[in-house]
């Protein structure tokens, strides 16, 4: 029988960079013709967002760090998890932004079959509102090489487990377009490793086709980068769908061979994702109802949400979690929140969490 360690995280990308590289993205949108102009002034703003913000920003980089602080402290004590539990692998539930998979197939799921992964992550430069680049926290250098184990094996192993039991589950042995992993999956390894000391544990990156609607419209971004006028693509995965197949990837590796940490990786809202809110915050009472859910012990109501739900609120990312909430309620373990920190200017709320038997 197979052991595993259920994780929640986030990969979010601006904590790769210095603060500001994390303030940079609200100022970008308010900057944005789509904006409205009375939106443009932060009196027109929830008072909780005003707060963190403060009078023209005079705030926002005290807020970064203490964002950042949190959120680099719930990733030591997960990966303090993951040390003591040993894998033979860790699986991540990541999104793909129109990164390895684009025009030419957009499938809803994908395992990735590789012994190894090579990635250049800070190849894709921020840049700052005033066009500066904005480098990675670390002062790595930009042409870095990450090389990642993978676990063919148990990679194959799933594989061959969800299409007998009738999930028509797509794989790939090499990437399309992206050399290396996608920045869902190679964020939560940079983050897992913060502090640098090495990751060495087997990775199995699982896409989920979490932007649907948007992927290739929105070049798997914020609708900034479409046109007002593009035609929506075909959608997402249902959540159902979704807890359903992670519900049957931890009854697969139960009855495997092996010890295994399946981690859901996103933030929840995405403010860049919430049209109704302009895209300058994101919908933070979605999250925290949803944050109840999971607290509770009540994470299998996702699985009814739908995915106009999800894309009102800007949660198009939490699939990768309700792939999670799926395993969770299959293996009946009761979630342990790290932490959940709420944020009006930095993009998105972040939930960590583990469960274990």
């Amino acid at each position: 029988m197979g052991e595993i360690l259920l994780v929640g995280t986030t990969h979010y990308p601006p904590l790769l960079y210095p603060d500001e590289g994390m303030v940079s993205q609200l100022r970008k949108h308010m900057n944005s013709d789509r904006v409205p102009p009375h939106m443009r002034e932060e009196r027109n703003w929830p008072k909780e967002m005003q707060a963190e913000y403060g009078p023209n920003g005079s705030n926002a980089m005290a807020s970064a760090a203490a964002h950042r602080e949190r959120l680099v402290k719930a990733f030591r004590r997960v990966r303090q998890e993951i040390d003591a539990f040993s894998p033979d692998f860790v699986l991540i539930w990541g999104d793909d932004q129109y990164e390895n998979f684009r025009e030419d197939l957009v499938p809803p799921f994908s395992v990735y079959i590789s012994d190894k992964f090579e990635t250049q992550p800070f190849k894709r430069l921020w840049y700052s509102p005033s066009g500066e680049q904005v480098f990675n926290v670390w002062g790595e250098p930009v042409d870095k090489v990450f090389v990642h184990r993978g676990h063919a094996d148990g990679a194959k192993f799933l594989t061959s487990r969800l299409l007998e039991m009738g999930y028509p589950m797509p794989y790939s042995y090499k990437p399309l377009h992206f050399q290396g992993l996608p920045h869902a999956f190679m964020n939560t390894l940079l983050f897992l490793d913060y502090d640098r000391k090495g990751f060495d544990y087997p990775v199995v990156p699982f896409h989920v086709n979490c932007y649907g609607s948007s992927v290739v419209r929105n070049r798997g971004g914020s609708p900034l980068s479409a046109s007002e006028n593009a035609e929506p693509d075909p959608p997402a995965p249902s959540p159902r769908l979704c807890f359903d197949v992670g519900a049957a990837t931890a009854r697969a590796l139960k009855a495997s061979p092996y010890r295994s940490v399946l981690i859901g990786s996103s933030s929840w809202s995405h403010a860049f994702l919430t049209l109704k809110h302009h895209m300058l915050w994101p919908d933070v009472e979605a999250d925290r109802a949803r944050f109840e859910e999971l607290r509770e012990g009540r994470q299998h109501l996702w699985k009814d949400l739908t995915l106009d739900q999800i894309e009102d609120a800007g949660q198009q990312e939490l699939l990768n979690w309700v792939c999670l909430a799926g395993a969770i309620t299959e293996l009946g373990y009761k979630p342990e929140i790290i932490d959940f920190t709420q944020t009006y200017i930095f993009n998105s709320s972040k939930c960590m969490m583990v469960a274990r038997a």
